[in-house]
C-alpha cells in the first residue's frame, strides 16, 4: 500500500512539473483571456473564478490591471465590485441605455364625470361642477385633469368672489377627435350608443340638445358674456 501511495504521489508531482515546464501566456494574451470571460459573463466574476479558466502560470489580478488601465476613457469600462470584477457601461453614457415609453394612465370615475361636465358647459366653476355631480370635487381630480393638459383655467366669473372657471383645451379636443365642443355627442347619441340611461339633473344640458333657457352658444362655449372678465 506505501508503495502505491508513493508511486501515486511520484505521478502527480513528476505531472505538476511536466506542466510548470509551459511558460503563461504574454500579459496582453492573459488581459484577452479576462476581457473575453468578463464580455460573456452575466455575473460579476472573481480573479479566483479567472485564474481557474485560464492556463496554468497565468496572473488574473495582474492581467486586469493592465485591463483596467486600456479601458479608461472608453464606451465600457472595466469595474471593480467588491471581490469581482465586470464590464459596466460608462456612467456619463448611461442615458443611451434608457427608454421613455408611454404609460397609459386611467382616469377615475371622478375625473370622467368632471371632465364631462366641463366639456358640456364650460365655462364652469368648481362650485358649479359640484352642484352638477351633486358630490364635492377635489382637489386631486381637477390636478390630474390640468397635468394632462386636457382642461385649463378659464375667465373668472363676475360673481362674489370672482370664482375661477375651467374650459378644455384644444388637446381634449385633437385627442377626442373633435373640431369644437360643438362636436361632444349630445343625448341622442348618447343614449344610441347605450353610454347613457337616465336622464340628467334639471338644468343639465348637453350640447345638441335644445331647452328654453338655452343662450347663444357662441356666449356658452366661449364664455365671453359679460358675467366673465380676463
Amino acid at each position: 500500500m506505501t508503495e502505491d501511495n508513493d508511486e501515486k504521489i511520484g505521478a502527480q508531482a513528476a505531472e505538476e512539473k511536466e506542466e510548470s515546464l509551459f511558460e503563461a501566456p504574454p500579459i496582453a494574451e492573459q488581459e484577452r483571456m479576462c476581457e473575453a470571460i468578463l464580455f460573456a459573463s452575466a455575473e460579476p466574476v472573481t480573479i479566483k473564478d479567472m485564474n481557474a479558466r485560464m492556463p496554468h502560470g497565468c496572473d488574473a489580478a495582474e492581467a486586469m490591471v493592465h485591463l483596467r488601465k486600456r479601458y479608461e476613457g472608453r464606451g465600457v469600462q472595466v469595474v471593480k465590485v467588491g471581490d469581482t470584477w465586470a464590464m459596466r457601461t460608462a456612467p456619463d453614457l448611461g442615458f443611451l441605455m434608457q427608454k421613455e415609453t408611454v404609460e397609459t394612465r386611467k382616469l377615475s370615475r371622478a375625473a370622467i364625470e368632471t371632465l364631462a361636465i366641463i366639456a358640456y358647459h364650460q365655462p364652469v366653476t368648481r362650485a358649479e361642477i359640484e352642484e352638477i355631480r351633486g358630490v364635492s370635487v377635489s382637489r386631486g381630480t381637477v390636478d390630474q385633469l390640468l397635468e394632462m393638459e386636457w382642461i385649463r383655467f378659464g375667465r373668472r366669473k363676475m360673481t362674489p368672489g370672482r370664482p375661477v372657471t375651467f374650459v378644455v383645451t384644444s388637446e381634449f379636443l385633437d385627442h377626442f377627435g373633435l373640431a369644437s365642443a360643438r362636436d361632444l355627442p349630445g343625448l341622442k347619441e348618447l343614449r344610441a350608443a347605450g353610454l347613457l340611461e337616465n336622464r340628467p339633473p334639471p338644468g343639465v344640458m348637453p350640447f345638441g340638445e335644445s331647452s328654453e333657457d338655452d343662450e347663444d352658444d357662441d356666449e356658452v362655449i366661449e364664455g365671453q358674456s359679460e358675467l366673465f372678465e380676463d
